[in-house]
């Protein structure tokens, strides 16, 4: 294990009725004023959003609703939300629903508390956040684990990156499956698959041998399968969900990555992709796992023949990899370019410019170059 320092600043409260619990507790350690943010009108249509208003009320908050947060966020709605929280003088910001808006509050929290362009500090000035508004999550669609964590992965449309940016923590964090109720099979399982990556990517990093992080990743990663396989079989099993929205945090808690470095390149890669076409997180990641593997295998053949032997119980890395494959179609995922939905038509050109336009990263099993990135994506055609 590498040395390291571990601290973890969210409070999580999991299970049936936990929203109104961690409302309760949890609000009047704040001031007055709740942004509300959320995505559409599912959210209404399925009952969460009066629940947390009432809960709210009860509390004696005054409450600025921000709806509308889309999918993969952009800069600009993050820029709305600083600008409503500055003017409504907000004093605490509840994010509920996915990663999408979970992301994008982490940085309209930190945009709020500043006069600089957030984007500008951590790009050209190299300078990162310290200051604030507190936050706390509600998860109504689990996969990302974006509420475990302070970073979000926004796009910004006027320079046509999507990518990381760091923000703030959740305070707490409401892991309640029942509230994933309404959430379509697909959607489910396109997270589901989000986390079947964050903890393959943080497995294939570099650790030493016998590391008690790659452990602890394959026994997420195989607790994963198992259950989508659940979920495939009865999509309102609450008890898969339960497992899964807890192996989603597992995989982003950090736990999986103390003690080591990790290997983030298909996320790089599905990050750039999402920026040009808008597909879907998971589905992106999905199409892209099984290639970008088979280019890196003898590159890490012995963990890989440990994934295959864990996760989908083969004898070898070849063989794991294919499970992983036949795992995605079992699944209904997408596993070619032509079935992802996206606003542009997917062209040899576009990828082009995925692959010259994404980051790579230098500490994986092998650094990739932009020309094996395209051919990468050209195989997923």
């Amino acid at each position: 294990m590498n040395e390291f320092v571990f601290t973890y600043p969210t409070k999580v409260y999991f299970g049936k009725n936990s929203l109104e619990k961690a409302l309760q507790t949890e609000s009047n350690r704040h001031g007055k004023t709740v942004m509300f943010a959320y995505g559409g009108a599912s959210l209404k249509k399925n009952g969460i959003y009066d629940r947390v208003k009432e809960s709210l009320a009860k509390e004696g908050k005054e409450v600025v609703d921000f709806p509308g947060i889309m999918p993969n966020p952009t800069y600009a709605k993050v820029q709305e939300g600083a600008a409503l929280a500055k003017e409504r003088g907000v004093d605490f910001i509840l994010a509920v629903g996915g990663g999408s808006v979970i992301d994008c509050c982490k940085i309209i929290a930190a945009q709020a508390k500043t006069d600089k362009d957030i984007w500008e500090m951590e790009f050209s000035e190299k300078v990162f956040p310290t200051e604030y508004l507190p936050m706390g999550a509600v998860v109504t669609a689990s996969g990302t684990g974006a509420e475990q964590n302070c970073g979000a992965v926004i796009t910004n449309e006027e320079k046509g990156i999507k990518t990381g940016v760091f923000g703030a923590y959740a305070s707490f964090a409401v892991l309640d499956p029942e509230l994933t109720a309404s959430v379509p099979a697909m959607q489910v399982i396109s997270g589901a698959f989000d986390t079947l990556s964050h903890a393959m990517e943080t497995y294939l990093g570099n650790s030493d041998q016998d590391n008690v992080s790659d452990d602890v990743a394959l026994a997420v990663m195989r607790n994963t399968v198992v259950n989508m396989r659940r979920l495939i079989k009865d999509v309102n099993d609450m008890q898969a969900r339960s497992n899964l929205m807890w192996d989603s945090a597992m995989a982003e808690n950090g736990i999986l990555k103390v003690g080591r470095v990790t290997d983030f390149q298909a996320h790089q890669i599905e990050h750039q992709l999402g920026a040009f076409t808008d597909c879907n997180h998971g589905q992106g990641l999905a199409v892209i796992h099984p290639a970008y593997y088979r280019h890196i295998l003898k590159d890490a053949e012995e963990k890989f023949e440990r994934f295959a032997k864990a996760v989908f119980g083969k004898d070898t890395a070849e063989e794991g990899i294919q499970a992983l494959s036949d795992f995605i179609k079992e699944c209904g995922l997408p596993t070619k370019m032509g079935e992802l939905k996206s606003k542009v038509e997917i062209t040899p050109e576009v990828l082009r410019r995925v692959a010259d336009t994404c980051n790579i990263i230098k500490c994986n099993p092998r650094e990739l170059d932009r020309d094996e990135v395209y051919e990468i994506l050209m195989e997923c055609m």
